[in-house]
């Protein structure tokens, strides 16, 4: 990773914000309303939050300077998963406690300027981890800058929000979503490659055995893509479980996947330590990948606390977060040269 007085600074600061999730956590804004995103009923559903409002440049403003990886802010991270996992607590999808999640996620995200979209889906009944879980409604929140063109070509950046019944869901995974916020603020004011839509998931933990019975708000995503939409992806990366360990692992689903391969290459100009793993279909980028899509997985380090009640905070690492943090803002950014 790099050195500079700029990061030693932002590491000192991480360290105390470190010192001091439990603060974090309480200075968070929330929403204690009920959630009227998802509607009852069997189809998908979507609606319009528009940001906050901003003047307007004039013809001759500068554009945006480019994104690099050394304009992620771990601490946002860090806050997320304390307030997430540790003021929230396990947010099954169709629960109220995930209702509350997602408010929240939505007006971090408007708060940095995004233009957000509440999709509503349904879920079925059914075991997840040994835990009976009800039939409903969840939702996905789906931000990006406005006047954004889906049609158009476009990156997708998701992790998803939801746990299982019994676990607070701190490496599972607050620890994407706080990466996923770090990677907008510093997007708030620069520019990718490419545009970026970022998501936060709804119903990714397996609510049975098998394809059908997982991944249901990135599936819901995908099959609401248009022809013209779909072709306009040109790749997804999913945030899940990328707080542990010092080494990040970087997954795909099929061979020769050129989304791994691109991140692979931003570990490289980057500095961040990483190893190749196949075989990867246990997270939302799967939900691309079998529709014929590029995706790829960032996280999947195994740690004690997986799918339990001890899933919190402390588990994660701060350090963690800031490199996957650092390779996404890579593989974001204008390619130099």
């Amino acid at each position: 990773m790099d050195a500079g007085g700029s990061r030693a600074t932002r590491l000192a600061g991480l360290a105390v914000a470190c010192v001091a999730l439990p603060a974090l956590a309480a200075g968070c804004s929330d929403d204690e309303g009920p959630d009227r995103s998802a509607p009852a009923g069997p189809t998908t559903s979507t609606s319009a939050e528009p940001p906050p409002p901003q003047s307007e440049p004039g013809r001759d403003a500068e554009p945006p300077s480019p994104v690099s990886p050394d304009d992620l802010d771990p601490r946002r991270a860090v806050a997320a998963v304390a307030h997430l996992a540790g003021r929230i607590g396990p947010r099954e999808a169709t629960g109220r406690a995930y209702a509350r999640a997602a408010r929240w996620v939505s007006t971090e995200l408007r708060g940095l300027g995004y233009e957000v979209e509440r999709q509503g889906f349904s879920v079925p009944a059914g075991e997840s981890w040994g835990v009976a879980v009800p039939a409903g409604r969840s939702v996905n929140v789906v931000a990006a800058r406005p006047g954004l063109d889906r049609a158009e070509p476009h990156l997708l950046v998701g992790a998803h929000l939801d746990t299982v019944p019994q676990a607070p869901g701190a490496e599972d995974n607050a620890s994407g979503v706080g990466v996923l916020l770090a990677v907008a603020e510093a997007l708030s004011e620069r520019r990718a490659r490419l545009p970026v839509v970022l998501v936060a998931f709804g119903a990714e933990e397996p609510r049975g055995a098998g394809d059908d019975l997982h991944h249901f708000g990135s599936r819901a995503y995908v099959a609401a893509l248009g022809g013209r939409e779909r072709r306009a992806v040109r790749g997804m990366v999913s945030l899940d479980r990328v707080g542990v360990g010092d080494v990040v692992p970087v997954g795909s689903a099929r061979d020769g996947d050129a989304v791994q391969r691109a991140l692979l290459a931003a570990a490289g100009r980057s500095g961040v330590p990483v190893v190749a793993e196949g075989g990867q279909r246990s997270s939302d980028h799967w939900s691309f990948v079998r529709e014929g899509l590029p995706g790829a997985r960032l996280g999947s380090t195994p740690y004690a606390g997986y799918h339990s009640s001890g899933d919190v905070p402390r588990v994660v690492s701060p350090d963690q977060l800031e490199r996957v943090g650092r390779l996404v803002l890579a593989w974001l950014a204008p390619r130099r040269g």
